[in-house]
């Protein structure tokens, strides 16, 4: 009787344990760790894709002009306020001339005098050249008498001392001319550098364009050189954009391009590729470029905003196509995971070039028709089971 209640018992705790272990088992298999994983998958496509390169830039003027005085001095007065359409010619502003007027005046005054200086010289050449004439036709006169004995020798002795007495009065006549002339040169010299000095004072815009800054008002004193009023050509805009060195091959000079800007999101702008820099960012590994306009916007974006610019490139021949969300990097190499008959097998690829839709050339490893693996809930190995379903909770069909 005691052996047949311990079987009952032992029956007992069999019949609640063992469906307990296999629901923990079916549990285990459904839901836990030993569960199959859920993905998405995709077929291999055979397509041509269209690659294309995408940038952030900043909009810059082409042709920036900042216009400052030569010398050191005080602003007088500025013009022009930022934003102003200006014209080739066109008054922006005056520096303070402090003495530049009182000198040119001084200038005016000296030159005067060294005309009247000259004009003495030049009567004092003539005078001295009609005495050298003179006392030359008198000492030839005297030098005839001597032949006939009509005069002493002293006295042509004294004709001919006369003579050379009026040669060095008139060289000396000549010199005083020569050095009131070259005085009068060098004063015109220095009344002409003042002007220049005082004509450089005028704030003068070069080109016509718009007035993007104005760095300094009336009664600041600036250094030579430094900016007071910056003008740009608005017709030379251009976007400095740069591109991940990893996907630029194929930019080149005349590509077009489709430009947003961040003031005006929803439009884009035609434009082209006007250059691609020859030097790189070593820092941040981009290349850059310059892009421009087809057409300027109707309203001009401020200097500095950015863009982001497409760059379109010619369609690629026909090959295997994956979404590129599919490759994966296993223990260092670039793969994809095929499904083949419920297993898994991961196959290494090359890749080629990408466009933005997502979609990635694959140049060898696996070709058209076969299946692999989009996304999945977890990492994946070789022995891991797959559940395919049409989405996963959380990422973007």
């Amino acid at each position: 009787m005691k052996f047949i209640s311990i079987n009952r018992r032992m029956l007992a705790l069999l019949a609640v344990v063992v469906p307990l272990l296999a629901l923990l088992i079916y549990v285990a298999l459904r839901s836990g760790p030993l569960a199959p994983i859920p993905v998405t998958a995709t077929t291999v496509e055979s397509r041509s894709i269209a690659p294309a390169l995408f940038g952030i830039g900043t909009v810059e003027a082409r042709f920036t002009y900042r216009i400052g005085p030569t010398v050191a001095g005080r602003i007088k007065r500025v013009e022009v306020q930022v934003g102003e359409m200006v014209q080739a010619g066109q008054l922006l502003g005056e520096m303070d001339p402090v003495d530049l007027d009182n000198r040119i005046a001084a200038q005016d005054a000296a030159l005067k005098r060294s005309g009247s200086v000259v004009l003495a010289a030049e009567a004092q050449v003539r005078e001295t050249l009609a005495r050298k004439s003179y006392a030359e036709n008198q000492a030839s006169r005297y030098e005839q008498l001597l032949k006939v004995r009509a005069v002493s020798e002293e006295a042509v002795e004294g004709k001919l001392q006369e003579r050379q007495v009026t040669e060095a009065s008139f060289a000396a006549a000549r010199a005083n001319l020569d050095a009131a002339s070259q005085e009068t040169a060098r004063i015109h010299a220095e009344r002409g550098g003042l002007i220049q000095q005082r004509a450089n004072l005028r704030l003068i815009a070069p080109v016509r364009g718009l007035v993007a800054a104005r760095n300094a008002d009336p009664g600041t004193t600036v250094v030579a050189g430094q900016s007071v009023v910056e003008v740009i050509d608005p017709a030379s805009l251009w976007i400095n954009v740069r591109f991940d060195q990893l996907h630029v091959s194929g930019l080149r000079t005349g590509l077009p391009v489709q430009i947003v800007l961040r003031s005006q999101e929803g439009i884009r702008f035609a434009g082209r590729v006007l250059r691609v820099e020859p030097m790189a960012d070593a820092v941040t590994e981009e290349t850059l470029a310059k892009v421009i306009f087809d057409e300027l916007p109707k309203r001009l974006p401020p200097i500095g905003e950015l863009a982001e610019v497409t760059v379109a490139m010619s369609a690629l021949p026909e090959t295997p196509v994956l979404p590129n969300a599919s490759v994966q990097r296993v223990a260092g190499r670039l793969g994809v995971w095929l499904i083949e008959e419920d297993k898994l097998r991961f196959a290494p690829i090359k890749v080629g070039a990408t466009d933005l839709d997502g979609r990635v050339q694959i140049i060898e490893g696996i070709k058209a028709g076969e299946r692999v693996v989009v996304y999945s809930q977890r990492a994946l190995g070789p022995r891991s089971r797959v559940k395919i379903v049409e989405r996963l909770e959380g990422v973007s069909p």
